[in-house]
């Protein structure tokens, strides 16, 4: 897939307020400091669009991007979600974001699968796991996108993505499709945009 476009629309308290459900829709989540920002940033081959902060944690709503590939007439939405996991805000602000995930994520009809993004520089994290299982409680597909496997030998990183995909075989029968990035070295983007474009074709 040729991006053509790709713009910033609108962030959304909650899924009620999102755009209306009138293009297949793709969201990215991990926890924080994953790399998700530079991931969007390098799957659309716009620097910049989303906003890359030294500080984790700072997206807070729903944001909505619309992205255009050749031969597309109305395009796809990017959906660039909060983190979790993050344990500097008050518990108040943690219940809200939860509140707002699992809305937008059981009710959001229009969309195809959740990208959850995992650093690939770390052993199996419980927090990621218990993400993934509660995205199976709710039925929500789902894919793994393993970040920074330039921070990492080859082998230490294909170490350390059989281990969380061994962990996740505890609990899965079927495994989903994953991905190893880079957003630096610009790994693994043809493969997911690729991915993104079947699912499109089957609309």
């Amino acid at each position: 897939m040729d991006i053509r476009s790709a713009h910033f629309l609108i962030s959304s308290p909650r899924e009620a307020q999102c755009p209306p459900p009138d293009r297949p829709e793709y969201a990215f989540i991990g926890r924080s400091n994953v790399g998700k920002s530079s991931l969007i940033n390098m799957l659309t081959g716009r620097n910049g669009l989303a906003k890359v902060s030294g500080t984790p944690g700072k997206t807070t709503l729903i944001n909505h991007f619309l992205v255009n590939g050749s031969g597309e007439e109305k395009g796809w939405y990017l959906v660039d979600l909060p983190g979790y996991g993050f344990a500097k805000r008050s518990k108040k602000q943690r219940e809200q974001w939860q509140q707002m995930l699992a809305g937008y994520l059981q009710q959001r009809v229009n969309l195809q699968t959740v990208f959850v993004l995992i650093d690939s520089r770390l052993t199996p994290q419980q927090i990621d796991i218990n993400f993934i299982n509660q995205l199976g409680a709710w039925g929500v597909p789902f894919n793994i996108v393993f970040t920074k496997s330039d921070k990492n030998k080859q082998s230490e990183t294909a170490r350390h993505v059989k281990q969380f995909l061994h962990t996740l075989s505890e609990s899965w029968e079927t495994l989903p499709e994953h991905f190893i990035t880079s957003a630096v070295k610009k790994t693994g983007r043809e493969k997911v945009l690729s991915y993104i474009d079947s699912l499109n074709g089957t609309l």
